[in-house]
């Protein structure tokens, strides 16, 4: 399940109680476009996640809805989301990290090289009198 699928979620239920989300929107004051957002799932549309609580239990209680229960499903999907994304976060990073490695150990062996060869150049320059 994802925010999609909760927000069909919350319009079935809307649907099913005969409200319109114009007439969710006029109740709450939250603004048409948000409830859409909402109900489609799109949360980059969306504010900072304590207004999304909000904004689901004011939903919840103008359709008729247990609104803990409401906001308890969207948690465990968001719970479930974040888990999602800071896996594969985690696993780009690993594989960031595997392909840095070798690059670095090629450069650090470069550094070396350089250095001792200019060592070497300086301590057998001729000198001049």
């Amino acid at each position: 399940m994802d925010y999609a699928d909760f927000g069909r979620y919350l319009a079935q239920q809307r649907e099913l109680r005969g409200v319109a989300c114009s007439d969710v929107a006029n109740v709450t004051k939250i603004p048409l476009n948000l409830l859409v957002a909402l109900e489609k799932g799109d949360v980059e549309r969306l504010p900072e996640r304590i207004f999304v609580l909000n904004y689901i239990r004011a939903y919840a209680q103008v359709i008729g809805m247990e609104s803990q229960e409401a906001v308890l499903r969207f948690e465990e999907i968001d719970r479930t989301v974040r888990n999602e994304r800071d896996a594969a976060a985690a696993n780009q990073g690993n594989r960031r990290r595997r392909i840095a490695w070798p690059v670095i150990l090629i450069a650090a062996i470069l550094v070396v090289a350089i250095t001792v060869l200019a060592m070497k150049g300086i301590l057998h320059a001729p000198r001049r009198a």
